[in-house]
């Protein structure tokens, strides 16, 4: 399927590689899906912008029920159910080195606030759309991870513990999905310049990157937003269970 004819849902979509990725399946011509939570003034304003193809909707990715909703809510809006989603939503995180908590600091309830979000907020919004996706015989899933699983250069431990078991999420319902025609894939860049998320890394940090990066530079999240648009487009139609690392070469599999 075209990505002209996509219904595209993006979680976490008003702000940072989000809005990013919103404005990159609009570039292209799909429908799209503005989840929010919290900044619904961003979302909205993002909604405006792109004009009828666009439609904002606020539901916390941990709860099925308002899940349920925004996917019924898409559907009677765009005509057509949901064919592609992106999972990309981040639950109480920042990039801040200086702040995060170590070995001796973290608590499981901050494992469990970043599992919520990358594993049941991944799987509430996968419940929400097989039916349609499988009735249809076409569905894309594109989860959102970190290059940290490879290089935990800043040991984030719970939101690079979450991504982990993300890509074990993905792996899976790849193989048990593909025979219904839905791919499952990952994308996995590194730290981006600059996003809400990142905002407390100092430029220290980001001038190391560039240095250690064969691109000498860092991945902007417009950058990453196109590679979403690949996994979801006829291009990448044989690929799936797959992880790909969006940071310049900083990690290299």
């Amino acid at each position: 399927m075209k990505i002209s004819s996509q219904v595209v849902l993006v979680t976490g979509g008003s702000r940072g590689l989000g809005k990013e990725t919103v404005k990159a399946f609009a570039r292209e011509g799909a429908k799209v899906v503005i989840n929010y939570f919290s900044s619904a003034k961003k979302a909205k304003e993002l909604e405006e912008l792109i004009g009828k193809n666009a439609l904002a909707i606020k539901a916390d990715v941990r709860n099925l029920d308002e899940v349920g909703n925004m996917f019924q809510a898409a559907k009677e809006y765009f005509g057509h159910p949901v064919t592609t989603i992106v999972n990309n939503a981040l639950v109480n995180f920042r990039f801040d080195p200086d702040e995060k908590k170590d070995a001796s600091q973290i608590k499981w309830q901050d494992y469990q606030t970043q599992l919520e979000g990358s594993i049941k907020g991944s799987l509430n919004t996968l419940h929400a759309g097989l039916s349609s996706m499988k009735e249809t015989g076409f569905g894309r899933v594109i989860n959102i991870g970190t290059n940290l699983v490879q290089n935990p250069v800043v040991p984030y431990h719970d939101y690079t513990t979450s991504k982990a078991a993300l890509l074990g999420f993905t792996r899976n319902m790849a193989q048990e999905l593909g025979p219904y025609g839905i791919t499952v894939n990952m994308i996995s860049g590194g730290l981006l310049k600059s996003t809400d998320a990142s905002s407390a890394t100092s430029e220290e940090v980001f001038k190391l990157i560039e240095a250690s990066t064969p691109l000498r530079k860092v991945t902007h999240p417009s950058e990453v937003a196109d590679t979403v648009c690949f996994f979801a487009s006829p291009w990448s139609r044989a690929v799936t269970g797959q992880n790909l690392v969006v940071d310049g070469g900083l990690v290299m599999n």
